[in-house]
């Protein structure tokens, strides 16, 4: 299994990204679409933690990309061929393009260098979006995925990074799924096969630049 024994090399942060996967509001907001998955992130920490992990991020100069999940009003181009597709047509919340549902739940910060990649298909935050193309010109080597769900959209954003020559690192604490318990399955028999498996403070003392003796925090 992989571990974060070797989390210095394989974070340096001229080499890494961070990706959120549906870290938006109506997934794990106050009103989201998925009141049980969204309780899950809250409740474990795992959002408070994502928000962290993108602070620290901005601090240390490692690319932010927020992968959004959403559909056209009409529909239009929407994907159809699973039964989850089917279900989340038919939610109280929809995840329309250019509403509050869409925008990165609260408390994560954004800010103007961070990159947002929205797509209208499918499973994977990964697959059949921009996201690749742009790690490729960022100059990007290894994938630090978090979010949700680890039941759906986490595993695919790890094996798609796996299967496109990236190095994913999963801080394990900063994911969640339903029931809970499902996620540190998931972790154990699954992602720490393929992927590093971290801590959001082991990555945020990676990123953190030690002070100059002498010196106070700013």
């Amino acid at each position: 299994m992989a571990t974060g024994a070797h989390l210095p090399q394989q974070t340096d942060p001229a080499t890494t990204a961070l990706l959120t996967v549906e870290c938006q509001r109506g997934v794990v907001g106050p009103d989201s679409a998925l009141p049980e998955l969204a309780e899950a992130a809250r409740r474990t920490g795992a959002l408070g933690r994502v928000a962290r992990l993108v602070a620290a991020a901005h601090d240390a100069g490692v690319q932010v990309l927020h992968a959004v999940a959403e559909r056209r009003p009409d529909g239009r181009g929407a994907s159809r061929n699973a039964r989850l597709f089917s279900a989340a047509e038919r939610l109280p919340v929809q995840q329309l393009a250019g509403t509050a549902a869409v925008r990165i739940a609260e408390p994560i910060p954004v800010c103007e260098d961070d990159l947002i990649v929205r797509r209208l298909h499918g499973l994977s935050p990964i697959a059949g979006t921009d996201v690749d193309p742009l790690l490729r010109n960022l100059g990007c080597r290894t994938l630090v995925i978090v979010g949700v769900s680890a039941n759906v959209a986490i595993p695919n954003a790890v094996f798609d990074a796996v299967n496109l020559g990236y190095t994913a690192v999963v801080p394990a604490d900063a994911i969640a799924g339903v029931p809970a318990d499902y996620t540190a399955a998931l972790v154990r028999h699954t992602l720490a096969l393929v992927a590093t498996v971290t801590t959001t403070d082991k990555l945020i003392s990676r990123w953190t630049k030690p002070r100059r003796p002498g010196t106070t925090p700013g």
